[in-house]
Parts: C-alpha cells; structure tokens; sequence
C-alpha cells in the first residue's frame, strides 16, 4: 500500500485519533457523551481506525476490554502494540506493509484474523492462537507450500484463505492444503467438499503424497462424470440438487413448514419430486449413448465408403489413362472413352450419396429437442409442485377459517400466528414462493431443451452439409470441352475434408 501514501505523511496512534475512532464507533448519544467529557475508555470493545495512513501500533493499551479491531489499509509495517488487547476476539490487519507474524502471542481469544493483502513470506509465530477458526493471508509472498502444514497446530480453524499468493499455482495445490488440513471447512472462499475429506481419511497409511494423489484421480473422475452429465443436458439432476434449490431463500415461507399437516406433505414431496429427476436423469444419460452411437456409426460409415470411393475412382482414372494415351492426343477420337469414363464416376458418387442418405435415416437429423427427450419431461415436476401448492393453500385456508371462527389452537406458534393476522399476507407469501419455484423448474426445462437445440445446431450441420454436397455434385465434369470447353480435373471429395465439413481443393 505504499505507493498510495508517497506524499501522505504516516502517522502513529495518538490520543486525538483514538478519541475520533471512540467517538465514531461508539452509538450516537455515547458519542454526543465523548465530545462533551472524557468517556471511560475501558467500556469500549470495538474500534475502527481505517484509511488513516497509521505507520506504527501504539497507545492501544487502555482499549483492555477490546474484542474487535479494525486496522485496515495503514501503512503498518510491524505488529506489535497488541499485548494487553486479551480479550480481542476479532483483528484485521489487512492491507498494509507487514513482512513478519508476530506480536500476537497473548491473543489466546482471537477467533478472526486477517493478515491479507501483506508482504509475508512465512506462515509463523502463531501458536498460541489455539481458538482461530477464521485466518486470511490472502494476497501475500507465500511461496512454499509445505508452509501450510505449520497450521496444523490450529485445532479450532476452519476456514482459511490462501488466494493470491504464489504457490497457489502450483499442481495439486488445494488437494495439498486439504489433505494436510483436514478440518477445513471453507478454503478460499470455496466449500471444502466433506466427501473429499471422508476419503482422504479413508486412505489409511498412506503417504500424504499418495493421498493427494489418490485424490486428484478422484477427482478427475467426478469431473468427467460430470463432463458427461454436461453433455447428456442433466447435470445435478441424479439426486435433490434441484428440488434443494427450490427451496433457496425462501424466507418468511418457510416458517410454513411447522404448520400441522404441511410436515407431513414435506415427507413425500421431496421423495416423488427426487424419483422424477432420477427417471430423467437415467433417460438422459440412455439417450445420449444412443445419440453418440449413432452419429459416430454415420461417421464409420462415411469414412469407409469415401476410402472405397477413392480408391476405386483413382483405379478408374488408371485405367482410362492406361488404355487411352494414344486417343487422348486426339481428342475427338476419345470422346466416347471419356464419356464411359464420367459415367463410371457419377455412378460411384451416386452410390455414395444413396448409401449415406440411407445412413443418415438411422441419426437423429430430424429429430426435435423435445423429441430427443421422448415422453419424459420437467412437467413432472410441474405438476408436483402445483400439487404441493393446492395442498399447502388447504391446510392455510382451513387455519384461515379457524382464526375467522376463532377456534385455533392455544398452542399454535406465535410466529404464524402473528404471520396469519392478515389473510391477503399469508397468501401472497405462499403463491410468491409458489412462482419462484415454478419459474426455476421453467428454467431447468428451457436449459435442458436449449442445450439440446444447440447440439443439433452443432453436431448435425456436417453431416447435413456432407449429405447436400454429395447429392448435388453428382455431376462431375472430368475432360477438355464437356460440358463447357473447359479442363478440369474430377471433382471428388477427400475424406479428411467431408469429415470436418470442408471439400477438398484440387483433389484427383
């Protein structure tokens, strides 16, 4: 942060920039209280002193009931200053100039510390911070990464952020940091994913080296799976990630939940819900192996018949030179030869043509995007969801009558029943939560159709374009003045070319 503050002259913590920092964070009529008299500082817990260009730590001492400071974006080039803060719980340090850890060992309580944005080399002198659970040294000079494992002495640290530091490039970084670190339950901002620590610790003597290894191929697994899934239009559908997903953010809705009768269609819903999204899962998956058996069978197809077309045009080509040496120096004495020599060649691409038109009945051309998923579909789900929605508007109408009629229940929760004081309220929550889940299985549907479309946008147009090119070039002009007085060579088709959709130049 240094070039920011070039011409800024630094400063060290002094009474006036405490008082101001008092005064800031302390509520409004406390800090009408500090301006007018000296206000005991030992009751003060929190203080923020950002953006003030602060070179060194000092004069905190009196601050002895402090949990949380924040000393962010400074110049601060050493920690130090902190020895009677012992009930700080919460520090960030972010965005300054400090090259060491140290200075923190009477920190026993600190639970949140943020070293980001610095110039450390060395993850060290923290031992004594045995209730850390959250430790940021983001954006650093680390470069060895086997510095990790010092914070395995951290038993109570779960989430860690490492991002933006050298090593992080290295191979296997992540995998390094987990297998060492077991306990971590976020890591750079990402979930660490509790079935990559189940089988690290299902990995019994082995090396951690061979575990992260191990785990690497694991995770290649699951990531082609899921390349597959990608492919096939139904990722995240072979499980409850999509109902899970409905349910998001639901807010006041979900005290629904508690609602007698509502528990009860909870047990079911997800269960059909799920069974729904496995059937198109499956059928997704099956029709994909069709899809790609079939294309690549057309493709087989098409190769082996351009070889034999080659190979039996060149013979024919041959033999016509072979046979006809003499007769072309005469040209009018050979006509016929040449005649004989371009129907033989149209027949041969004629055949081509008819044989992969027959081949290309057996893929799926013509097929639409919601063909391709036959008479499975998201309406399913659909229809489950608006089902779920009639029977929780049953349940609410008939507590809406018993509140009307005043018979409820002694016991029913005060939340709800201060939720139900206005029927057009409760309502309105239901149907609003109704529609977003509506509108996400909507979403789900338009990207699996989508997806589909855009396949045959891509995958099909060469074997279309093979198929017109093959059929409206049947006639093929070969020889000096037919039809139009002009040498030309056969016009045939190399394989390599077909295949990626392009036809050959100058191919005899």
């Amino acid at each position: 942060m240094t070039q920011f503050f070039n011409n800024i002259e630094p400063n060290v913590i002094d009474d006036e920039i405490l008082q101001k920092a008092i005064e800031e964070k302390c509520p409004e009529d406390l800090g009408d209280i500090a301006r007018k008299e000296s206000i005991n500082i030992k009751v003060v817990t929190e203080i923020q002193i950002s953006f003030k260009n602060i070179l060194q730590i000092a004069n905190l001492w009196p601050l002895e009931n402090l949990t949380k400071l924040q000393l962010d974006n400074n110049v601060i080039e050493k920690i130090e200053g902190l020895e009677s803060l012992v009930h700080l719980v919460w520090l960030d340090l972010s965005f300054n100039n400090i090259e060491v850890i140290e200075g923190l060992d009477t920190l026993v309580k600190l639970q949140d510390l943020s070293l980001y944005s610095n110039r450390i080399s060395t993850i060290e002198h923290m031992d004594t911070l045995q209730e850390l659970q959250i430790f940021s040294i983001g954006n650093n000079n680390l470069t060895v990464l086997e510095n990790v494992i010092y914070l395995r002495r951290l038993k109570s640290l779960q989430t860690l952020n490492l991002s933006g530091n050298p090593f992080c490039s290295e191979e296997h970084y992540r995998l390094f940091v987990v297998a060492h670190l077991p306990s971590l339950v976020y890591l750079d901002f990402k979930l660490v994913r509790k079935s990559t620590v189940r089988f690290l610790h299902s990995l019994p003597g082995k090396s951690e080296e061979a575990q992260v290894l191990a785990l690497q191929e694991e995770e290649d697994a699951k990531q082609k799976e899921l390349e597959q899934q990608q492919a096939a239009f139904v990722e995240y559908l072979n499980g409850p990630f999509l109902f899970d997903s409905l349910h998001e953010e639901e807010g006041e809705a979900t005290k629904l939940v508690s609602l007698p009768g509502v528990e009860e269609l909870l047990q079911a819903y997800p269960c059909w819900f799920v069974s729904v999204c496995e059937s198109l899962y499956n059928y997704g998956l099956e029709e994909y192996e069709k899809r790609e058996a079939e294309v690549s069978k057309f493709y087989k197809r098409l190769h082996e018949i351009l070889a034999v077309n080659q190979e039996e045009s060149k013979r024919i080509i041959s033999d016509f030179e072979t046979r006809n040496e003499t007769v072309m120096l005469y040209f009018s004495q050979g006509k016929e030869e040449i005649q004989q020599l371009w129907h033989a060649l149209m027949l041969l691409e004629t055949l081509v043509s008819n044989d992969l038109e027959v081949r290309s009945k057996l893929t799926p051309v013509g097929l639409t995007a919601r063909t391709l998923w036959g008479h499975l579909s998201v309406t399913a789900c659909r229809d489950l969801e608006n089902q779920h929605f009639e029977q929780v508007m049953e349940i609410v109408q008939a507590i809406l009558k018993k509140i009307a009629l005043f018979e409820l229940e002694e016991d029913f929760p005060e939340d709800l029943r201060a939720l139900f004081e206005d029927k057009t309220t409760v309502v309105n929550i239901i149907s609003v939560s109704h529609s977003i889940r509506l509108r996400k299985i909507d979403k789900r549907e338009s990207d699996m159709l989508s997806n589909t479309y855009q396949w045959q946008k891509s995958a099909l147009p060469g074997l279309c374009w093979t198929l017109t090119c093959l059929q409206s070039h049947c006639l093929v002009s070969i020889c000096p003045g037919f039809p139009k007085g002009e040498r030309q060579k056969p016009h045939l088709y190399r394989k390599d070319h077909l295949l990626h959709g392009h036809p050959a130049e100058g191919a005899g």
